[in-house]
């Protein structure tokens, strides 16, 4: 049986590609408040201004491609059963080739019905004022704001509990719930842990290599 890789990517995952990271120290995205643009009260109150935001999202998705760290995970698959738990909500892991993706905050490429959370549809173009579900219910960014349930979460959970190995990777470890999860792999679960600015970890299972994701891919890939 091929061991299971689990991998936890964030965005420094996705910075190689041109994929802005979600905010700035100041707690700007690209200019905004992360309040009034990742919240369901900004959209309850400025409904127009937070789908324009995820619109230029999606519409950025489009001129970028995976990197060579995105290429090498995938490649993994050769050997190992890998399942990828990403904070990102772009598709580059699928680009890439990756074929077992659980997105914990959601897809760019998705949006779902303001009337029922579960109605959700792959979406590639803007979202507008208007466009509705089948019921007629505004649809929103298919993406969890803050204040919102991360509801892949208890999966993300079962998954890191059968890791053999886990790969973290472009992460702060410092956004909850996702930074908990390396607390249910197994105590011998060997880690590796791709950061140019790692958090600081009291593991002694953590191997910590602190370069960018397709420079510390590399290192995985030879220490594999």
């Amino acid at each position: 049986m091929k061991k299971h890789i689990v991998v936890l990517t964030g965005a420094g995952m996705s910075a190689e590609s041109g994929v802005k990271t979600f905010r700035d120290h100041d707690g700007l995205w690209e200019g905004h408040d992360v309040m009034k643009v990742a919240s369901p009260e900004g959209f309850r109150q400025n409904p127009e201004l937070v789908l324009d935001f995820y619109n230029q999202r999606r519409r950025q998705l489009k001129e970028v491609e995976p990197n060579q760290a995105h290429k090498d995970l995938a490649t993994l698959e050769e050997n190992y059963k890998v399942t990828i738990v990403t904070q990102n909500v772009d598709d580059l892991h699928e680009r890439a080739g990756s074929s077992d993706v659980v997105h914990l905050h959601g897809e760019l490429k998705k949006v779902r019905s303001t009337g029922n959370p579960n109605d959700i549809k792959t979406w590639t173009e803007d979202i507008n004022l208007g466009d509705t579900c089948e019921k007629g219910h505004q649809l929103r960014p298919h993406i969890v704001w803050f204040g919102e349930d991360v509801p892949m979460i208890e999966i993300a959970i079962k998954i890191c509990y059968a890791a053999d190995i886990l790969l973290i990777i472009g992460t702060s470890m410092q956004v909850y719930p996702a930074a908990s999860l390396i607390n249910y792999v197994q105590p011998d679960t060997l880690i590796y842990y791709v950061d140019p600015k790692p958090a600081v970890v009291r593991n002694a299972n953590i191997n910590v290599i602190a370069k960018t994701a397709t420079a510390g891919m590399r290192d995985i890939l030879n220490l594999l």
